[in-house]
C-alpha cells in the first residue's frame, strides 16, 4: 500500500470481497475506495461534473498502466460520457468518451472496489448503440445505488482541481 492512498477512516465494502480489500481488512488504497463512494454516489444523482472530479483527481495518484489508473480513468470517460448525453445532447462525444472508457476496463476485475465495473462495461456498450440505455442507469457499490448527500458535494468541494 502506498502511503498517500492510506485513510484509517475508509470503512470496508458494505457487501462482497471486491478487489482492493485486503485479508487482514484494509483498502490497499483506501483514497481510491474513498473517491469511488463519493463519485458513483455523484454520479447516480446526476451531478456528472462532479462525479468527474472525484474520479479524476485520484486518477493522479497512479501510474500509467495500473489497474488503479485503468478503472479512475474509465470512471473519468463515463461520468464525463454521460454528461456529454445528458447535458449537452452530444451523443457523438458520448460514445467516443464511452469507446474509449471500455478500452480503459480492459483487464479490471468485475468487482472492483465495490463497483459492478461488468454492469458499467454493459450499460456503455448498450448505449453506444442505444444512448436510452443510461436513462435510469445508476451504477451499482457493493450491489447498492447509492445517491449523493450533503457530504459527496463538501467532498468535492475540498478536492484541489
Amino acid at each position: 500500500m502506498d502511503d498517500h492512498t492510506r485513510d484509517p477512516s475508509v470503512g470496508p465494502p458494505a457487501a462482497g470481497d471486491p478487489a482492493g480489500w485486503r485479508s487482514d481488512g484494509q483498502w490497499e488504497h483506501a483514497t481510491l475506495r474513498r473517491a469511488t463512494e463519493h463519485g458513483v454516489a455523484l454520479y447516480n444523482a446526476g451531478a456528472y461534473h462532479p462525479a468527474h472530479d472525484c474520479f479524476e483527481v485520484e486518477w493522479y495518484n497512479y501510474g500509467r498502466g495500473t489497474t488503479e489508473s485503468k478503472f479512475l480513468h474509465g470512471m473519468v470517460q463515463v461520468a464525463a460520457g454521460a454528461y456529454k448525453h445528458v447535458d449537452a445532447e452530444d451523443d457523438g462525444g458520448m460514445r467516443s468518451l464511452f469507446r474509449t472508457a471500455l478500452q480503459y476496463f480492459q483487464g479490471v476485475p468485475k468487482d472492483f472496489y465495490g463497483v459492478d465495473v461488468l454492469d458499467v462495461r454493459t450499460r456503455l456498450t448498450n448505449a453506444l448503440e442505444d444512448p436510452t440505455a443510461l436513462h435510469g442507469w445508476q451504477i451499482r457499490l457493493d450491489g447498492q445505488c447509492p445517491e449523493a448527500g450533503p457530504e459527496d458535494y463538501t467532498y468535492v468541494e475540498g478536492l484541489d482541481h
